[in-house]
């Protein structure tokens, strides 16, 4: 009885020990967001709607804004409809938006781009690969990426609709689409 007992505190040292390893391991490990000014990670992703890749390195010589997003994300649903429209008036001036679904299944993620009436490019990201090297904590998230490939602007958590992000997604447009 009594070895039995050690058995069990041990493999339940054991285990603690295991747990407090990984959470040291996951916190020095932990990737944040780009730095504003530092070159923008690199990625190529496959796209939501059919065959084909889209290479972050292909938009170089265009401002990109890059929206992070997961179609059960309530803030996302509402952030939606708001993207498209900034789309529609942006792309005018050759300002290119690409949505990253993460963390979602291929049908999930149709879904949400046909029910909210989505036409700029969505790849996919179902590991979060793409969104750990930018840091994402949380969606919705928006970067901006300017001509020459670096992150400017802000960084916004949250929808671009809302509050004082209204204004940062405009002015970050404003930055990432000056000359080079």
């Amino acid at each position: 009885m009594r070895t039995l007992k050690l058995t069990g505190q041990v493999v339940a040292l054991a285990a603690v020990a295991g747990m407090l390893s990984l959470l040291i391991w996951r916190l020095t490990h932990q990737t944040h967001a780009p730095k504003v000014g530092g070159a923008a990670p690199a990625f190529s992703a496959l796209s939501l709607r059919g065959p084909g890749k889209l290479a972050l390195s292909s938009l170089r010589g265009k401002a990109v804004v890059i929206n992070f997003f997961q179609s059960y994300c309530v803030p996302c649903k509402a952030e939606a409809p708001a993207l498209q429209r900034a789309y529609t008036e942006y792309r005018k001036q050759g300002v290119v938006f690409v949505g990253i679904d993460y963390w979602d299944s291929i049908a999930e993620g149709r879904k949400f781009v046909d029910r909210h009436g989505v036409t700029y490019p969505v790849v996919r990201d179902p590991g979060g690969t793409v969104a750990d090297r930018y840091g994402v904590t949380g969606t919705p998230e928006t970067f901006f990426i300017d001509r020459s490939g670096r992150i400017v602007g802000s960084h916004i958590l949250g929808p671009i609709n809302q509050g004082s992000n209204r204004a940062l997604f405009r002015e970050s447009i404003a930055v990432a689409s000056r000359p080079s």
